[in-house]
């Protein structure tokens, strides 16, 4: 059947019908929202954004979405806490322009990676995770520096599985397991030193979403090339893009690549 949005949200209500959530449609903006009724934390959905995906996948978009709303209005009911969840907690990239706060507020835990990134932390929960706020981690009396140490600890615990291409006689590795710390293992400092040394050329890493981690072994300007129009697509593709850059890793650093029409690289400040 052709799925319109008011079809749509007929699924949604009937899918997700609950005497705890109250549901409300946004005809102007085509957006519909499912809340606690208590607290009134809740999600609101773009329907087109499903309709696409709809056209696409079929059924098994909606399941998702369905999934995807039921473990999030879960997570939201919940009173998290850190003490007894140590091994739970990892470090999660975003983009800088990521906000830095809750909804509420209340200042997300984070830390400074490059002019491109910034390293935030999360409690997984499972299906999902919950980024941890200040409130959180003064309701506990921790400290950034402990939630780093442990979440770092917990990352190199994360296995670095990666798949291999060579194009135009350039190396290309992707790490993309399941997990939702893909990104993350852009951290992993001993993985990084073991593709430096192993690596011909230049070794470049990039992050364009949460869901994936390039490394590329460039041996000759067309992989440069090459790299930027792989990370470009990746970012417009992914769910929680963070940059369209690769950065060149060097001295244990990481320095952002601008392609210029040359193919060669233009190195910008160093973080």
């Amino acid at each position: 059947m052709k799925m319109t949005s008011i079809k749509l949200k007929k699924i949604l209500e009937e899918r997700l019908s609950s005497e705890e959530y109250r549901t409300s449609y946004n005809r102007d903006k085509d957006t519909f929202r499912i809340e606690w009724k208590e607290s009134k934390q809740g999600i609101t959905i773009t329907l087109p954004k499903v309709i696409s995906k709809y056209n696409e996948r079929g059924e098994e978009a909606i399941d998702e979405l369905v999934a995807h709303i039921t473990e999030a209005l879960r997570i939201m009911n919940e009173e998290p806490q850190l003490k007894g969840m140590e091994r739970n907690i990892f470090p999660v990239i975003r983009a800088t322009s990521f906000p830095n706060e809750t909804k509420s507020g209340v200042k997300l835990v984070s830390k400074e990676h490059t002019a491109e990134t910034r390293i935030h932390y999360a409690l997984d929960l499972g299906k999902s995770y919950r980024l941890i706020d200040e409130d959180l981690m003064n309701k506990e009396e921790w400290t950034t520096n402990r939630i780093d140490e442990i979440a770092s600890f917990n990352l190199r615990s994360l296995s670095v599985d990666y798949k291999k291409d060579r194009v135009a006689e350039n190396d290309f590795y992707f790490v993309g397991k399941q997990d939702g710390y893909n990104a993350s293992r852009i951290l992993n400092e001993s993985f990084l030193e073991e593709m430096k040394a192993n690596a011909k050329g230049e070794l470049a890493v990039a992050v364009p979403h949460q869901d994936v981690l390039i490394l590329a072994d460039i041996e000759n300007k067309t992989g440069y090339d090459i790299l930027a129009q792989m990370t470009m697509k990746f970012f417009a593709e992914g769910r929680i893009p963070i940059t369209s850059l690769a950065f060149i890793y060097e001295d244990k650093q990481l320095t952002p690549i601008f392609i210029l029409a040359k193919n060669r690289p233009k190195n910008s400040r160093k973080e």
